[in-house]
């Protein structure tokens, strides 16, 4: 029998690894079991939102969350909802785990993984109030902008898992990403801008050190705004 190829899985982010300090061991080992999501390589189980937070509420994504500093301050800040916040960066799940313990949290999982499986093959559509992708991977090269996470079909994917009426807020500071981020957005007929081009910064994100870092070394933010309409599904 002849094998088929298949093409490569093109990737979004870059494979991060980094040491574990005992702090960050210890909250994985007891506090992954109650507040983790694993995003297999290959997903076969949708995720029940309403049984993971204990609750029905509504959802916000966040895709790339780091250290989890921008998680923490919005979570505690807009109990009404729940956050699920995804990276690819064990210490980073690992941080945010141990700092949800240390706040008291309720309303916060924590996923490890790739984003783009969780939306493909784990969220059902019209599951998520809101989708949050602040600084993302900007790929800078030419030759790796189809890994950016914002081309147009990563956009209807995300799209797609808003409910009506859903927002998708995101910040760069990398000028050229974010004309292309504010023109794929712009052109999904289902996304509506809330502002006329970039949207003013955005007064319940919080300045993290990544972004600081940025503005230091003279970097623009650009944020943007965006609302599920009426469209496609």
């Amino acid at each position: 029998m002849t094998s088929v190829a298949h093409p490569a899985r093109v990737r979004t982010f870059h494979p991060r690894r980094g040491r574990i300090s005992g702090r960050h061991a210890d909250a994985l080992t007891r506090l992954w079991p109650l507040w983790g999501v694993a995003i297999p390589e290959v997903p076969t189980a949708r995720l029940d939102l309403a049984t993971l937070f204990g609750r029905s509420a509504p959802v916000v994504l966040e895709i790339g969350s780091g250290m989890g500093e921008a998680t923490i301050e919005m979570a505690t800040a807009d109990p009404a909802r729940d956050y699920l916040a995804v990276d690819v960066h064990t210490p980073g799940v690992a941080n945010l785990l141990a700092v949800v313990e240390e706040r008291g949290l309720t309303n916060v999982r924590v996923g490890l993984g790739d984003a783009v499986m969780l939306l493909r093959h784990m969220l059902p559509p019209e599951s998520l109030a809101a989708v949050h992708a602040f600084f993302p991977d900007p790929w800078p090269k030419a030759r790796h902008h189809k890994r950016r996470l914002f081309q147009p079909d990563h956009v209807a994917l995300l799209r797609s898992r808003l409910a009506p009426g859903g927002r998708l807020l995101c910040a760069t500071d990398w000028a050229e990403y974010a004309e292309a981020m504010l023109g794929s957005l712009s052109a999904d007929p289902g996304l509506g801008n809330e502002h006329d081009g970039f949207a003013p910064r955005l007064a319940a994100r919080p300045v993290t050190k990544f972004e600081q870092r940025g503005v230091e070394a003279g970097r623009q933010i650009f944020d943007l705004s965006f609302r599920r309409v009426a469209g496609p599904q």
